[in-house]
Protein backbone atom coordinates (compact mmCIF):
# COMPACT_ATOMS: atom_id res chain seq x y z
CA UNK A 1 0.00 0.00 0.00
CA UNK A 2 3.01 2.31 1.18
CA UNK A 3 4.48 0.93 -2.25
CA UNK A 4 1.39 2.14 -4.44
CA UNK A 5 0.76 5.29 -2.78
CA UNK A 6 4.61 6.81 -3.58
CA UNK A 7 4.22 5.46 -6.74
CA UNK A 8 0.77 7.36 -7.46
CA UNK A 9 2.61 10.52 -5.63
CA UNK A 10 5.51 10.08 -8.40
CA UNK A 11 3.73 9.87 -10.96
CA UNK A 12 1.36 12.47 -10.07
CA UNK A 13 4.48 14.74 -9.37
CA UNK A 14 6.01 13.87 -13.03
CA UNK A 15 2.66 14.38 -15.17
CA UNK A 16 2.38 17.98 -13.17
CA UNK A 17 6.08 19.12 -14.11
CA UNK A 18 5.35 17.26 -17.88
CA UNK A 19 2.22 19.50 -17.96
CA UNK A 20 4.27 22.53 -16.68
CA UNK A 21 6.66 22.12 -18.97
CA UNK A 22 4.51 21.77 -21.87
CA UNK A 23 2.23 24.58 -20.83
CA UNK A 24 5.64 27.12 -20.06
CA UNK A 25 6.85 25.21 -24.04
CA UNK A 26 3.84 26.30 -25.41
CA UNK A 27 4.09 30.17 -24.69
CA UNK A 28 6.86 32.66 -24.48
CA UNK A 29 7.14 36.58 -23.42
CA UNK A 30 8.75 39.73 -24.38
CA UNK A 31 11.50 40.57 -24.41
CA UNK A 32 12.98 37.77 -26.14
CA UNK A 33 16.74 38.68 -24.79
CA UNK A 34 17.16 41.15 -21.90
CA UNK A 35 18.97 43.72 -24.52
CA UNK A 36 19.96 43.55 -28.24
CA UNK A 37 19.22 46.28 -30.78
CA UNK A 38 17.72 46.16 -34.52
CA UNK A 39 16.96 42.23 -34.33
CA UNK A 40 16.99 40.49 -37.44
CA UNK A 41 16.76 36.75 -38.17
CA UNK A 42 16.42 34.12 -41.17
CA UNK A 43 14.95 30.68 -40.77
CA UNK A 44 16.27 27.87 -43.25
CA UNK A 45 16.40 23.55 -42.95
CA UNK A 46 14.17 24.48 -39.87
CA UNK A 47 16.44 26.88 -38.05
CA UNK A 48 15.97 30.05 -37.15
CA UNK A 49 19.57 32.06 -37.02
CA UNK A 50 19.36 35.47 -35.38
CA UNK A 51 21.90 38.49 -34.71
CA UNK A 52 21.67 41.99 -33.64
CA UNK A 53 23.73 44.60 -33.07
CA UNK A 54 26.13 44.35 -29.91
CA UNK A 55 28.56 46.96 -31.07
CA UNK A 56 32.09 45.21 -30.40
CA UNK A 57 31.09 41.70 -32.84
CA UNK A 58 29.05 39.76 -34.82
CA UNK A 59 27.16 37.47 -33.06
CA UNK A 60 24.85 34.98 -34.25
CA UNK A 61 22.33 33.03 -32.64
CA UNK A 62 20.99 29.18 -33.52
CA UNK A 63 17.50 28.11 -32.48
CA UNK A 64 14.70 25.69 -33.41
CA UNK A 65 12.59 28.26 -32.14
CA UNK A 66 12.91 32.42 -32.04
CA UNK A 67 11.03 31.97 -28.54
CA UNK A 68 14.09 30.13 -27.49
CA UNK A 69 16.84 32.79 -27.51
CA UNK A 70 17.76 32.75 -24.09
CA UNK A 71 18.67 28.86 -24.54
CA UNK A 72 20.18 29.11 -28.21
CA UNK A 73 23.75 27.89 -29.13
CA UNK A 74 25.56 31.29 -30.37
CA UNK A 75 28.63 31.62 -31.65
CA UNK A 76 30.81 35.24 -32.33
CA UNK A 77 31.39 35.12 -36.22
CA UNK A 78 33.12 37.99 -36.38
CA UNK A 79 35.41 40.25 -34.36
CA UNK A 80 36.63 43.52 -36.23
CA UNK A 81 40.18 44.27 -36.45
CA UNK A 82 41.67 47.06 -33.75
CA UNK A 83 41.73 49.57 -36.44
CA UNK A 84 40.32 50.71 -39.54
CA UNK A 85 37.38 51.65 -41.88
CA UNK A 86 35.25 48.97 -40.31
CA UNK A 87 36.78 48.52 -36.87
CA UNK A 88 34.29 50.55 -34.80
CA UNK A 89 30.62 50.86 -33.95
CA UNK A 90 29.46 47.87 -35.65
CA UNK A 91 25.91 48.03 -36.64
CA UNK A 92 22.70 46.50 -37.58
CA UNK A 93 24.10 43.06 -39.09
CA UNK A 94 21.95 41.26 -41.29
CA UNK A 95 22.57 37.44 -41.89
CA UNK A 96 20.87 35.98 -45.89
CA UNK A 97 21.10 33.48 -48.29
CA UNK A 98 21.82 34.25 -51.57
CA UNK A 99 22.89 32.45 -54.61
CA UNK A 100 23.87 29.43 -52.32
CA UNK A 101 26.31 31.15 -49.88
CA UNK A 102 25.88 33.31 -46.31
CA UNK A 103 26.49 36.42 -46.52
CA UNK A 104 25.86 39.54 -43.15
CA UNK A 105 25.38 42.68 -44.24
CA UNK A 106 26.66 45.54 -41.61
CA UNK A 107 27.52 49.35 -41.14
CA UNK A 108 30.72 50.27 -39.35
CA UNK A 109 33.55 53.26 -38.77
CA UNK A 110 36.80 54.33 -37.95
CA UNK A 111 35.88 55.68 -34.95
CA UNK A 112 34.40 58.58 -36.66
CA UNK A 113 30.33 58.76 -37.70
CA UNK A 114 30.87 60.30 -40.50
CA UNK A 115 33.21 57.39 -42.01
CA UNK A 116 30.02 54.78 -41.95
CA UNK A 117 29.85 52.66 -44.38
CA UNK A 118 28.14 49.35 -45.49
CA UNK A 119 30.41 46.13 -45.00
CA UNK A 120 29.80 42.12 -46.52
CA UNK A 121 31.04 39.29 -44.83
CA UNK A 122 30.75 35.71 -46.87
CA UNK A 123 30.70 32.14 -45.60
CA UNK A 124 29.89 29.18 -48.14
CA UNK A 125 29.59 26.32 -45.73
CA UNK A 126 25.61 24.99 -45.47
CA UNK A 127 25.58 26.06 -41.99
CA UNK A 128 26.73 29.35 -40.52
CA UNK A 129 28.00 28.24 -37.94
CA UNK A 130 30.17 26.31 -39.79
CA UNK A 131 32.80 27.61 -41.83
CA UNK A 132 35.10 30.52 -41.90
CA UNK A 133 33.02 34.03 -42.49
CA UNK A 134 35.73 36.06 -44.48
CA UNK A 135 35.21 40.06 -45.39
CA UNK A 136 34.04 40.31 -48.67
CA UNK A 137 33.94 43.90 -49.05
CA UNK A 138 32.98 47.25 -48.24
CA UNK A 139 29.45 47.39 -50.47
CA UNK A 140 29.76 50.52 -51.82
CA UNK A 141 27.01 52.17 -52.71
CA UNK A 142 26.28 54.61 -55.51
CA UNK A 143 27.84 57.86 -54.45
CA UNK A 144 28.82 56.62 -51.88
CA UNK A 145 27.82 58.62 -48.62
CA UNK A 146 27.13 57.83 -45.32
CA UNK A 147 25.33 53.97 -45.21
CA UNK A 148 24.08 52.44 -42.86
CA UNK A 149 21.30 49.60 -42.36
CA UNK A 150 21.55 48.06 -45.24
CA UNK A 151 19.28 45.10 -46.21
CA UNK A 152 19.29 42.72 -49.67
CA UNK A 153 16.20 42.07 -50.98
CA UNK A 154 15.43 39.64 -53.67
CA UNK A 155 12.26 40.40 -56.37
CA UNK A 156 11.89 38.54 -59.31
CA UNK A 157 15.30 37.02 -59.29
CA UNK A 158 16.72 40.38 -59.45
CA UNK A 159 18.85 41.37 -55.73
CA UNK A 160 17.98 45.06 -54.49
CA UNK A 161 19.57 47.09 -51.83
CA UNK A 162 17.82 49.46 -49.47
CA UNK A 163 19.47 51.48 -46.71
CA UNK A 164 19.73 54.36 -44.68
CA UNK A 165 21.86 57.78 -45.95
CA UNK A 166 22.67 60.71 -45.67
CA UNK A 167 22.18 63.26 -49.41
CA UNK A 168 25.69 64.97 -49.29
CA UNK A 169 28.61 64.84 -46.83
CA UNK A 170 26.70 66.18 -43.48
CA UNK A 171 24.66 64.88 -41.33
CA UNK A 172 21.09 66.99 -41.67
CA UNK A 173 19.21 64.12 -42.07
CA UNK A 174 18.70 60.04 -42.84
CA UNK A 175 16.90 59.24 -45.76
CA UNK A 176 15.74 56.26 -47.49
CA UNK A 177 17.59 54.65 -50.34
CA UNK A 178 17.79 51.82 -52.83
CA UNK A 179 19.75 50.62 -55.66
CA UNK A 180 19.98 47.57 -57.91
CA UNK A 181 23.11 44.87 -57.34
CA UNK A 182 24.66 43.02 -60.09
CA UNK A 183 25.84 40.18 -57.14
CA UNK A 184 25.22 39.91 -53.10
CA UNK A 185 28.37 41.85 -52.78
CA UNK A 186 28.18 44.91 -55.45
CA UNK A 187 25.62 47.74 -56.42
CA UNK A 188 25.36 48.82 -59.96
CA UNK A 189 23.70 52.02 -61.18
CA UNK A 190 22.11 54.82 -59.31
CA UNK A 191 20.52 55.56 -56.08
CA UNK A 192 17.14 56.38 -56.15
CA UNK A 193 15.50 58.01 -53.10
CA UNK A 194 11.89 56.63 -52.20
CA UNK A 195 11.64 58.21 -48.98
CA UNK A 196 12.91 61.30 -46.46
CA UNK A 197 11.40 62.69 -43.37
CA UNK A 198 8.75 64.79 -44.10
CA UNK A 199 6.04 64.20 -42.13
CA UNK A 200 5.21 65.41 -38.83
CA UNK A 201 5.77 62.03 -36.77
CA UNK A 202 8.61 61.57 -38.76
CA UNK A 203 10.12 65.11 -37.59
CA UNK A 204 11.24 64.35 -33.77
CA UNK A 205 14.71 64.29 -33.88
CA UNK A 206 16.28 67.13 -32.09
CA UNK A 207 19.34 66.85 -30.04
CA UNK A 208 18.97 69.17 -27.98
CA UNK A 209 22.66 70.10 -27.22
CA UNK A 210 24.58 73.28 -26.31
CA UNK A 211 26.99 72.72 -29.73
CA UNK A 212 24.49 73.34 -31.79
CA UNK A 213 24.20 70.52 -34.12
CA UNK A 214 21.12 70.84 -36.28
CA UNK A 215 17.90 69.42 -35.98
CA UNK A 216 18.39 65.54 -37.53
CA UNK A 217 15.02 63.59 -38.63
CA UNK A 218 15.54 60.47 -39.74
CA UNK A 219 14.09 57.88 -41.71
CA UNK A 220 16.38 54.23 -40.90
CA UNK A 221 16.03 50.46 -41.04
CA UNK A 222 13.78 49.64 -44.68
CA UNK A 223 12.42 46.29 -44.42
CA UNK A 224 10.56 44.96 -47.83
CA UNK A 225 7.52 42.35 -46.92
CA UNK A 226 5.25 40.72 -49.80
CA UNK A 227 1.71 40.39 -49.69
CA UNK A 228 0.17 38.87 -53.28
CA UNK A 229 0.66 41.65 -55.26
CA UNK A 230 2.15 44.02 -53.14
CA UNK A 231 5.50 45.05 -51.85
CA UNK A 232 5.83 47.16 -48.14
CA UNK A 233 8.62 48.92 -47.09
CA UNK A 234 8.38 48.92 -43.49
CA UNK A 235 11.10 51.38 -41.47
CA UNK A 236 12.00 52.97 -39.04
CA UNK A 237 11.19 57.22 -38.29
CA UNK A 238 12.38 60.36 -36.01
CA UNK A 239 15.41 59.87 -33.30
CA UNK A 240 15.47 56.41 -31.44
CA UNK A 241 16.74 59.00 -28.53
CA UNK A 242 13.12 60.53 -28.59
CA UNK A 243 9.98 59.17 -27.39
CA UNK A 244 8.28 59.12 -30.55
CA UNK A 245 10.55 56.56 -32.36
CA UNK A 246 8.09 54.33 -34.66
CA UNK A 247 7.08 52.19 -38.19
CA UNK A 248 6.33 53.63 -40.80
CA UNK A 249 5.03 52.15 -43.94
CA UNK A 250 5.82 52.55 -48.12
CA UNK A 251 4.31 50.58 -50.66
CA UNK A 252 4.20 49.68 -54.15
CA UNK A 253 2.37 47.49 -56.35
CA UNK A 254 4.83 44.25 -56.89
CA UNK A 255 4.92 44.91 -60.52
CA UNK A 256 6.21 48.17 -60.53
CA UNK A 257 9.78 49.86 -61.08
CA UNK A 258 11.40 49.47 -57.48
CA UNK A 259 13.55 52.32 -59.04
CA UNK A 260 10.72 54.59 -59.56
CA UNK A 261 10.41 56.81 -56.94
CA UNK A 262 6.91 57.26 -57.88
CA UNK A 263 6.06 53.71 -57.52
CA UNK A 264 6.23 53.99 -53.54
CA UNK A 265 3.51 55.19 -52.12
CA UNK A 266 3.85 56.54 -47.94
CA UNK A 267 0.95 56.07 -45.24
CA UNK A 268 -0.10 59.10 -43.92
CA UNK A 269 0.15 57.39 -40.00
CA UNK A 270 3.12 55.36 -38.04
CA UNK A 271 1.64 51.74 -39.01
CA UNK A 272 3.30 50.65 -35.36
CA UNK A 273 4.37 53.18 -32.45
CA UNK A 274 5.29 53.06 -28.68
CA UNK A 275 2.00 52.03 -26.23
CA UNK A 276 2.57 54.18 -23.02
CA UNK A 277 -0.69 51.79 -21.41
CA UNK A 278 1.61 48.57 -22.17
CA UNK A 279 4.92 50.38 -20.98
CA UNK A 280 6.52 49.69 -24.77
CA UNK A 281 8.67 52.60 -25.51
CA UNK A 282 10.73 53.24 -29.13
CA UNK A 283 9.47 50.19 -31.01
CA UNK A 284 11.55 50.33 -34.25
CA UNK A 285 14.01 48.80 -36.19
CA UNK A 286 12.18 45.71 -37.36
CA UNK A 287 12.53 42.29 -39.61
CA UNK A 288 9.86 40.05 -39.91
CA UNK A 289 9.73 36.19 -40.08
CA UNK A 290 7.30 33.07 -40.89
CA UNK A 291 6.36 30.67 -38.18
CA UNK A 292 8.22 27.28 -38.26
CA UNK A 293 5.02 25.76 -40.36
CA UNK A 294 4.72 28.88 -42.80
CA UNK A 295 1.17 29.67 -41.94
CA UNK A 296 1.74 32.87 -39.40
CA UNK A 297 3.68 35.83 -40.00
CA UNK A 298 5.93 37.64 -37.25
CA UNK A 299 7.50 40.84 -36.24
CA UNK A 300 10.33 41.21 -34.83
CA UNK A 301 11.51 44.66 -32.91
CA UNK A 302 13.14 46.11 -30.52
CA UNK A 303 11.81 48.62 -28.05
CA UNK A 304 12.68 49.82 -24.37
CA UNK A 305 10.31 49.48 -21.05
CA UNK A 306 10.70 52.76 -19.94
CA UNK A 307 10.11 56.44 -21.23
CA UNK A 308 13.80 58.40 -21.98
CA UNK A 309 15.56 55.15 -22.08
CA UNK A 310 16.87 56.07 -25.80
CA UNK A 311 19.10 54.27 -28.01
CA UNK A 312 21.53 52.92 -25.58
CA UNK A 313 21.55 49.40 -23.92
CA UNK A 314 17.97 49.34 -22.50
CA UNK A 315 16.81 48.21 -26.10
CA UNK A 316 15.82 44.28 -26.36
CA UNK A 317 14.19 42.01 -28.88
CA UNK A 318 10.59 41.69 -29.07
CA UNK A 319 8.33 39.48 -31.26
CA UNK A 320 4.54 39.51 -31.63
CA UNK A 321 2.22 37.83 -34.39
CA UNK A 322 0.74 40.39 -37.17
CA UNK A 323 -1.98 40.09 -39.49
CA UNK A 324 -3.31 40.82 -42.52
CA UNK A 325 -5.94 43.74 -43.41
CA UNK A 326 -9.01 42.78 -45.85
CA UNK A 327 -7.21 45.43 -48.69
CA UNK A 328 -3.68 43.18 -48.22
CA UNK A 329 -2.11 45.65 -46.41
CA UNK A 330 -0.51 44.82 -43.17
CA UNK A 331 -1.79 45.21 -39.78
CA UNK A 332 0.88 45.19 -36.32
CA UNK A 333 -1.38 46.11 -33.81
CA UNK A 334 -0.15 47.51 -30.39
CA UNK A 335 3.35 46.57 -28.67
CA UNK A 336 2.58 43.80 -26.21
CA UNK A 337 3.33 44.34 -22.85
CA UNK A 338 6.66 42.56 -21.28
CA UNK A 339 5.42 39.44 -19.42
CA UNK A 340 2.61 38.95 -21.15
CA UNK A 341 2.04 34.85 -22.20
CA UNK A 342 2.54 34.86 -26.04
CA UNK A 343 1.91 31.78 -27.62
CA UNK A 344 4.41 30.32 -29.57
CA UNK A 345 4.95 30.90 -33.83
CA UNK A 346 2.80 27.57 -34.93
CA UNK A 347 4.76 24.78 -35.39
CA UNK A 348 4.49 21.84 -38.85
CA UNK A 349 2.02 19.17 -37.32
CA UNK A 350 1.51 20.88 -34.42
CA UNK A 351 4.76 19.88 -32.57
CA UNK A 352 6.50 22.24 -29.93
CA UNK A 353 9.85 22.76 -31.28
CA UNK A 354 12.91 20.55 -29.08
Amino acid sequence: MIKYFLYCQIFFCCAHFTNASAQQSATFTNPLLPAGADPWCIYKNGFYFYTHTTGKNITVWKTKSIAQLRTAQKKIVFTPPATGPYSKEIWAPEIHWLQGKWYIYFAADSGNNADHRLWVLENDAADPMDGEWRIKGKLTTPNDKWSIDGSVYEHKNKLYLTWSGWEGDTNLQQNIYICAMSNPWTTTGERVKISAPQLSWETHGDLDNPNDVPHVNVNEGPQILANKDKLFLIYSASGCWTEFYALGMLTTNAESDLMDTSSWKKYPQPVFKKSDKNKVFAPGHNSFFKSPDGKEDWILYHANSSAGEGCGKFRSPRAQRFVWNADGTPYFGIPVKANVAIKIPSAKKDKLPR
